[in-house]
C-alpha cells in the first residue's frame, strides 16, 4: 500500500466525518448522516470518473471505501459531543485530503491520456466536488465558492504536480513534493486567512 493510498483512506474517513457532522447539525437521521458522509468523501472521485468515462467508478471497484465512509459516519454520530476538541485536527486532515484527492485525480486523468488542462481540472474536481455536493444537499452556498482558499489550493496542487512530471521528475518524488507544497499552502491560507476577493450586495448596487 503506497503512502498516497494510505493518505487517501485517512482523507475519505475524515471527509465522511465532516459530512456526518454537518448532517447532524441539519437534523438528519442516521441514514441521512451516512449518505451525506459518503457523498462528501467519495463525491469528487465519482464526478471525475463519470466525466472522464473512467469505469468502474472508484467506490464500485473498491467497495471497501463505502465501509470506511459509512463506518466513519456512524462513529461520528456516536461520539459527536466530543468532536469539538478535534476541530483543528479535522482542518489539517481535510487540507491533506484535499491535496491527496487532487494528486490522485490528476493521476487517473493522466493514465487515460487526457490533455494536461483536463488532467489539472480532473484533480480539482476530485478535490473539491465532494464538499460542494455536501453543501448543496444541506441547502447552503458551497464553502468552496465563498470563503477560504480551497479550490485555489487544489488548482495550485494540480498545476505543480503536472509541471513536475513534465519536467521529468519521477512520479514518486513529484507526488511527495506536491503533497508537501499543497498542504503547506493550505495551512498558510488557514493560518493567515488568505482569501480571494469577494463581493456583497452593496458592491453591485446601481448595476440593476
Amino acid at each position: 500500500m503506497t503512502l498516497l493510498h494510505i493518505i487517501y483512506l485517512v482523507a475519505i474517513t475524515a471527509e465522511a466525518m465532516s459530512g456526518a457532522i454537518m448532517g447532524m447539525r441539519r437534523g438528519m437521521d442516521l441514514f441521512g448522516i451516512c449518505m451525506l458522509g459518503t457523498v462528501t468523501a467519495l463525491g469528487g472521485g465519482t464526478a471525475r470518473d463519470v466525466l472522464l468515462g473512467h469505469y468502474p467508478v472508484g467506490w464500485i471497484a473498491n467497495p471497501e471505501y463505502l465501509g470506511f465512509t459509512i463506518g466513519a459516519a456512524i462513529v461520528t454520530a456516536l461520539v459527536a459531543r466530543h468532536m469539538h476538541h478535534l476541530r483543528q485536527v479535522f482542518l489539517l486532515v481535510d487540507g491533506l485530503g484535499l491535496v491527496a484527492f487532487t494528486v490522485i485525480g490528476c493521476g487517473v486523468a493522466m493514465e487515460m491520456g487526457a490533455h494536461l488542462s483536463i488532467v489539472v481540472l480532473a484533480g480539482v474536481i476530485t478535490g473539491v466536488f465532494g464538499g460542494l455536493l455536501r453543501d448543496i444537499l444541506c441547502n447552503q452556498v458551497p464553502m468552496v465558492l465563498q470563503r477560504e482558499l480551497y479550490a485555489t489550493v487544489a488548482l495550485f496542487t494540480g498545476v505543480l504536480y503536472v509541471s513536475l512530471l513534465w519536467l521529468g521528475v519521477s512520479n514518486e518524488i513529484a507526488s511527495l513534493a506536491t503533497l508537501c507544497a499543497g498542504f503547506l499552502f493550505r495551512v498558510l491560507a488557514m493560518t493567515f486567512h488568505w482569501r480571494l476577493p469577494h463581493f456583497q450586495e452593496r458592491d453591485i448596487r446601481g448595476l440593476d
